[in-house]
């Protein structure tokens, strides 16, 4: 049984962070284990608050699922503050972590920051180099590499800007674009497009859906692009089964 490794925040309605992370290594056939770096109240009408959970906590929960279990993957979603980006940027490298793909949380869909600039900056020097991807949406690409993403031509840009960091490849998601959705994935010599359907749903959790399949898929050997192949499609199939739950715009995952 392969293992993927999820760090990332609790989310309680469970929508997205590591519940949803969990639910999609299970569904796609791995064992998830994870460490948790914050606490979010969430529903689907947004985030109300955010508690940090410390960092010897965070740390002992890296320590403890590596040194027992052989880790295949790793997905590294929510942090937050610029000393959660650096105790991961160093526990990545301590503990080996391979595969590790790296969702770069910046803000919640009802504008919650989650991710501060201080962290950003830690985040650009620190932890991009040492991933394997880091999968931005256009608002995240730009914090990043101040490249507005407008249209594929920019996100290809910016694919290759987050390579020069240190990335070995970077997909930048073109669903925040306007027109038909391209994600665009670089990876040091080879550009590859992925367009994909426009769906009029307000989803919640998508980014965390798809760093997960892809995290999941790496685990069990696919190469970067068969991942990332095979984890357009898990999510487009989801949002096509999402339902609608709570009293909020949102819609949530589900593959019952």
């Amino acid at each position: 049984m392969k293992i993927a490794l999820t760090i990332a925040a609790s989310d309680s309605s469970c929508g997205a962070g590591i519940q949803a992370d969990l639910a999609v290594m299970r569904d796609i056939g791995v064992y998830g284990v994870c460490a948790v770096t914050n606490v979010t109240a969430q529903n689907s009408t947004g985030v109300q608050k955010v508690s940090k959970v410390p960092p010897k906590i965070v740390s002992a929960q890296i320590d403890a699922v590596t040194r027992d279990f052989e880790i295949n993957a790793c997905k590294v979603g929510m942090l937050y503050s610029p000393q959660m980006v650096a105790l991961i940027s160093e526990r990545i490298v301590r503990r080996e972590i391979p595969n590790i793909v790296l969702d770069p949380v910046m803000k919640a869909k009802n504008g919650e920051v989650l991710l501060t600039e201080p962290a950003i900056k830690r985040m650009k020097r620190w932890l991009i180099p040492k991933v394997t991807l880091v999968t931005p949406n256009a608002d995240e690409a730009q914090a990043l590499t101040g490249i507005a993403v407008t249209d594929s031509a920019n996100a290809r840009d910016a694919a290759k800007a987050l390579v020069d960091m240190g990335a070995r490849a970077a997909l930048v998601k073109g669903g925040h674009v306007e027109g038909e959705p391209v994600d665009v994935l670089y990876d040091g010599s080879e550009l590859a497009e992925f367009s994909g359907k426009r769906h009029n749903k307000r989803m919640h959790g998508t980014g965390c859906v798809l760093s997960a399949a892809i995290a999941a898929r790496l685990a069990m050997g696919d190469d970067l692009r068969a991942a990332v192949t095979f984890a357009k499609d898990y999510v487009s199939q989801a949002i096509e089964h999402s339902i609608k739950l709570g009293k909020g715009q949102m819609e949530y995952f589900f593959r019952g």
